[in-house]
């Protein structure tokens, strides 16, 4: 994978997309509409699409300098699209959201402005959304109330929606995360285990424009179980020196 060193842009938007025809140059127009005047890129990864999401993202540079698109050679995940993507960005924080379009790009400034506040504890280092009105059917929000309780019990990471997409963090410390499929989904619990501090913040969503999801509750529920006892495990391992100094 080449990676090109360019001027660096504050935030770096990273959207993962798999098959999202009809949702994702419209997204990229509602990111480019809710970050105007400020400094940012944003990166889109299509993950090996077998639709027209990446031609459609590739005819939509046209219209946004800012926009960059990545392209996976092989189908590999949400996971490791949302990786790729920032180990391209170039900006020191990163905002991510889903390629789906359910995340209002118009919460993107909430987060990125939360986790850069000049008052922000020095050890923040990733602001998460909370789907406060979340657009999907009961089951779904069911089945994602009892998996969230359950993470949060087991994993203690104060997280009550990790599964929302849109997040904002800095990049150097997510680089320090231990990487694995479907890491995305616990990204607050990652980060506090390595000794950073997370917050949340209530945002917006909305239904799916086009296409399908990805995931079925049953095929969520398996991976999740699987993942969960990877993090304990994980969690169990962890020694932090809170922090070090050069003598």
């Amino acid at each position: 994978m080449k990676i090109v060193t360019t001027p660096s842009p504050a935030i770096s938007v990273v959207v993962p997309a798999y098959n999202e025809a009809g949702n994702a140059a419209n997204l990229a127009r509602e990111i480019a509409s809710a970050m105007e005047g400020r400094d940012y890129e944003m990166i889109f990864v299509d993950d090996c699409s077998t639709d027209t999401t990446r031609a459609e993202l590739v005819a939509a540079k046209a219209e946004m300098p800012a926009l960059r698109v990545i392209a996976h050679r092989h189908n590999a995940g949400q996971s490791r699209s949302v990786r790729t993507g920032i180990l391209h960005a170039r900006g020191k924080t990163i905002v991510t959201l889903d390629g789906d379009g359910q995340n209002p790009p118009a919460d993107i400034p909430t987060l990125a402005d939360a986790l850069m506040r000049p008052d922000a504890p020095e050890d923040l280092k990733l602001v998460g959304g909370r789907r406060a009105k979340r657009q999907d059917s009961a089951w779904k929000k069911l089945a994602s109330r009892i998996g969230n309780g359950v993470r949060k019990s087991l994993l203690n990471d104060d997280a009550d929606d990790t599964g929302c997409g849109l997040k904002a963090f800095d990049r150097q410390a997510y680089l320090l995360l231990p990487f694995f499929d479907h890491q995305h989904r616990f990204l607050p619990a990652l980060m506090k285990r390595e000794g950073f501090r997370c917050e949340f913040r209530d945002v917006g969503h909305r239904p799916r424009g086009a296409g399908k999801s990805k995931y079925t509750n049953f095929g969520r529920l398996f991976a999740s179980l699987a993942d969960m006892i990877g993090m304990i495990w994980l969690n169990a391992r962890a020694r932090n020196p809170r922090g070090s100094d050069e003598v």
